[in-house]
């Protein structure tokens, strides 16, 4: 089923992301973490279907999005920015596979974090406080980094920020590897969601295998 939603505020996050809020329809519904394919609706890009994360809860008056663009790729993100209030776009069916299964470590990369905006806000919704949950969050600069201040502000949620190409920052830096994940990861007991550029997650979850991390406690987007 196709909905049409209109546009009701769009602000930035960081110097690439924008956060947008549209309309909800009435009986939406989806589950934190779940995403569905988003088309602009305007000429030329009605076509052009693109995958976006929920970042309200389902029980929230709107639908909104955190949709990190990239200008030089001459795609539907790159639209974004020009969009204004009262613009529409069209969305189908919800889809995802990543979900809440228990406290656990969330491992993020660029914007592979967006799934778990929504599932830790849920989270600390219900329990009002995120105590044995960790997000290790991967990205270029710390620039980069999406709703920084919202995750240091969840009561109990540990942050663990790492940049790949910024040699001046005080942040931890390279990729997510096998020593940073040693910090963070029980093999028996934690949960491992994984998000991100698809080589990003087939080396982290290689990584969780290698550590003796059991399948069933490695969360990621295709299920395996």
């Amino acid at each position: 089923m196709t909905h049409t939603l209109t546009l009701q505020a769009i602000k930035p996050v960081t110097h690439d992301t924008y956060h947008l809020t549209f309309d909800k329809p009435e009986g939406f519904e989806f589950t934190p973490g779940q995403a569905t394919e988003m088309r602009l609706d305007r000429d030329g890009w009605r076509d052009e279907g693109r995958p976006f994360t929920f970042a309200s809860l389902p029980d929230e008056p709107t639908l909104d999005f955190v949709i990190k663009t990239y200008p030089d790729h001459a795609g539907v993100t790159e639209q974004i920015p020009s969009l204004e209030p009262g613009d529409t776009v069209t969305i189908k069916d919800v889809w995802g596979a990543i979900q809440y299964k228990g406290d656990g470590v969330f491992i993020a990369g660029g914007a592979g974090v967006t799934p778990f905006i929504a599932i830790l806000r849920d989270k600390l919704a219900r329990d009002g406080a995120l105590d044995g949950n960790t997000l290790i969050y991967s990205n270029t600069a710390e620039r980069d980094i999406i709703l920084r201040e919202t995750f240091e502000g969840m009561p109990g949620l540990t942050c663990h920020w790492t940049v790949t190409d910024q040699e001046n920052s005080p942040l931890a830096h390279g990729q997510i590897d096998r020593p940073m994940l040693e910090q963070y990861v029980d093999p028996d007991a934690t949960i491992s969601y994984i998000c991100g550029p698809d080589p990003m997650i087939d080396a982290v979850r290689d990584t969780l295998r290698d550590m003796g991390v059991a399948e069933d406690r490695i969360v990621t987007e295709d299920g395996h």
